[in-house]
């Protein structure tokens, strides 16, 4: 089953149980999906559907930010929950040893010295990273690895 499909079954499973908040979350995923399909014209691929939900993620996570700065406590529980939700479509996450490691080897691979190579290795890092790190976590390792 694809990450589509999953989406699709687990919408239908939050009617049933009538998940109000779990059910407008898959929607706004779903929504976001569906109108990407639609300018391509196509379907996406889970690869592509990954993107959408680290994306996802990333903007809760921002607003969460912000929200927290001024003290709106009133919208950070709900963010936080479709924080949660969303994961739990995402592949687990690499630990902080594991992305140093990977780091470490890419800086060999593209033979980086010094911190003018960072944009050389977060090219060739990200794609073995995508949906399985933090890209402000993998930043954070290559500027601490190439002091």
């Amino acid at each position: 089953m694809n990450l589509s499909e999953r989406l699709n079954e687990d919408m239908k499973q939050a009617m049933r149980s009538k998940d109000k908040f779990k059910l407008s979350t898959i929607r706004m995923v779903r929504a976001t999906i569906k109108n990407l399909e639609i300018d391509l014209k196509r379907t996406l691929d889970d690869n592509e559907v990954l993107d959408i939900l680290s994306r996802e993620i990333k903007q809760r996570k921002d607003a969460l930010q912000e929200f927290q700065k001024a003290g709106r406590d009133d919208l950070t529980a709900p963010l936080a929950e479709e924080i949660k939700i969303i994961a739990e479509y995402l592949p687990e996450q690499l630990s902080e040893e594991e992305i140093k490691v990977i780091v470490q080897q890419t800086i060999q691979e593209t033979g980086a010295s010094s911190k003018a190579d960072i944009g050389k290795v977060m090219s060739a890092l990200m794609p073995k990273v995508k949906g399985l790190a933090d890209g402000k976590l993998v930043n954070q390792a290559v500027q601490q690895l190439l002091q």
